[in-house]
Order: C-alpha cells, then sequence, then structure tokens
C-alpha cells in the first residue's frame, strides 16, 4: 500500500536534497531545544464539566486538541508569556497620547 503525501509533505520530499546535516553546537543546541519541549510526564486533573466544556470549545475554535491547549496555557503561565487581554488594553489605553 502507498500513502499518499499531502501539498506540505510533497513539498519537504521536494527540498530534502536541500538540507545538511547539522554538527556541533548547532546540533547540541537542536538536541537541548528537544530534550526541554519533551512530553515526559502524565498528569491527572480534575475540572469542573464546565470548565472542561470551554476548554473544548475554545480549543476547538483554535484548531488543536483540548489537552495540547491546556498544556500551551500551563507553559505561557510558568513562563510568564500568559497575557491578560484586559491589562494589556488598559496599558494601550494609558500609553496613547492624550487628544
Amino acid at each position: 500500500m502507498r500513502t499518499r503525501l499531502d501539498k506540505a509533505e510533497r513539498a519537504i520530499e521536494q527540498g530534502a536534497s536541500s538540507f545538511r546535516p547539522l554538527s556541533g553546537k548547532k546540533l547540541q543546541k537542536v538536541q537541548g531545544i528537544l530534550a526541554r519541549t519533551r512530553k515526559n510526564k502524565n498528569i491527572n486533573i480534575r475540572l469542573s464539566q464546565e470548565t472542561l466544556a470551554e476548554l473544548k470549545r475554545r480549543s476547538a475554535k483554535e484548531g488543536l486538541p483540548y489537552q495540547t491547549l491546556i498544556s500551551s496555557v500551563l507553559h505561557k503561565f510558568v513562563t510568564d508569556q500568559l497575557v491578560d487581554e484586559d491589562t494589556v488594553a488598559r496599558s494601550i489605553r494609558f500609553l496613547r497620547p492624550a487628544r
């Protein structure tokens, strides 16, 4: 049985000859990034039905699995990248020049 590739996969295959292997410090850097991002722990968490339903609704809107959305939000929180929209809006209003 032959696997059918989508457009993006065909483009990767067509450009494969232009890829060059990494070595030395670049290879170590990429391996370090992969090691840090590898998911190797499972957790159990209790959520209300309403919270889970909202997570599933929002994940569908974003086009990704709800567990991936949860993981992304937690990662952004612990790396101080999670941004509150109301705080950003207030900051923008504060920083705008007076008319």
